[in-house]
């Protein structure tokens, strides 16, 4: 496969093993926007790897770097967030009210999770986030091909 243009440079500037973890419902319309999202990313950064993500059981096996895509309640624009101790926990009354962030939490916790960026989507119009959410994908992107370089 020949890589031409802007995907060889992106190429270049990524560390080979990037991978965004796509959450949301599909059938919840306030939730399923990284969902709809997936098809225009895959499209624009063809050299990365996204992934479906839905059961939380089973980040352990992503690995100590996370990148995640989701939506975040409570925003206007995409933003990312590199510290999860930034959001407020969600009211919990049973097990079955452990969700992404308490989930992120404990394996962070437990040292099993190193890092953890959200990129976060606000759960409004989808041609709004478009640009917005390729801006910040490149921004991330590039941060963590630095970071790969240093090691």
């Amino acid at each position: 496969m020949a890589f031409r243009g802007e995907n060889f440079k992106l190429l270049l500037r990524i560390p080979l093993d990037v991978k965004i973890l796509v959450c949301g419902n599909a059938l919840v319309k306030e939730d399923s926007l990284p969902l709809r999202l997936l098809p225009l990313l895959k499209k624009e950064f063809p050299d990365i790897g996204f992934k479906e993500f839905d059961a939380v059981e089973e980040l352990e096996d992503e690995g100590e770097d996370l990148l995640i895509l989701d939506t975040v309640v409570g925003i206007k624009r995409v933003k990312v967030f590199e510290d999860i101790d930034s959001f407020s926990d969600s009211p919990r009354f049973s097990l079955h009210d452990f969700d992404l962030l308490s989930y992120l939490k404990l394996l962070k916790k437990v040292g099993k999770v190193r890092k953890v960026r959200i990129i976060g989507i606000p759960s409004i119009e989808i041609r709004r986030t478009k640009k917005d959410i390729v801006r910040i994908v490149k921004e991330v992107c590039d941060t963590k091909s630095r970071e790969y370089k240093q090691l």
